[in-house]
């Protein structure tokens, strides 16, 4: 873990440590991975660049309390919305930055963690924001925010049906026995090769939260 990461050299530094660590302990070289913190405005302005510095590195946290500190943000509960802050969401820039960044190079984006321990609320509209965005997870401090954490990060049972079932139609009407055909209806839906990506992500969260399927995909007669 690198906290306060603010330059794709700082990444580099400890990559060259780690490697010398790794041969001199006996290790296969690149076996320990590195997480990077964003925690300051420097680390923000360079995130694009620290996600590409190191194939060692796995993920990129935001760091909310200090950075808030680092922009002198007006506000002391960690996460929530500044007081006269009304137009829109304070952290959506940074989080959506930090998400393409690890989107881009192939990396996990995590949000970091919400002090207010005894605010399950709290912690569920926060961690909702950063779940709907697309980010990876969130860090907890205390056991009781596991629970909270793991069922908004995790698909409804709903969606994750309703995932397996496109994927089940596509590669059924992409086949030769159902006409080979790009786009088709399922419902009143149109679906093709961008929903069956979509669906993969759905999919793939929901068999990781420990999902099991209900519905079944009915070949039509």
């Amino acid at each position: 873990m690198l906290p306060k990461a603010q330059t794709p050299e700082q990444v580099v530094a400890l990559d060259l440590l780690i490697t010398q660590l790794e041969l001199a302990n006996g290790l296969e070289p690149g076996v320990i991975g590195i997480e990077v913190q964003i925690e300051n405005a420097l680390g923000l302005v360079n995130v694009n660049a620290i996600a590409a510095s190191s194939p060692r590195l796995e993920t990129i946290v935001f760091g909310p309390a200090d950075f808030m500190a680092s922009i002198n943000m007006k506000s002391l509960v960690v996460g929530e919305q500044p007081p006269g802050y009304d137009v829109g969401d304070a952290y959506h820039h940074i989080l959506m930055s930090i998400l393409m960044a690890a989107r881009a190079h192939g990396k996990l984006a995590i949000d970091g963690p919400y002090l207010a321990i005894k605010d399950p609320e709290g912690l569920r509209r926060v961690a909702s924001r950063s779940a709907a965005l697309g980010l990876d997870g969130k860090w907890v401090l205390h056991p009781d925010q596991v629970d909270v954490v793991n069922e908004v990060f995790s698909p409804l049972q709903s969606d994750y049906d309703h995932a397996e079932l496109i994927l089940d139609a596509y590669d059924y009407y992409t086949s030769s026995a159902g006409g080979s055909r790009g786009a088709v209806m399922l419902g009143n839906e149109m679906i093709d090769e961008a929903s069956r990506k979509m669906a993969l992500v759905i999919a793939a969260k929901g068999k990781a939260a420990g999902l099991v399927r209900t519905t079944a995909f009915e070949v039509p007669i």
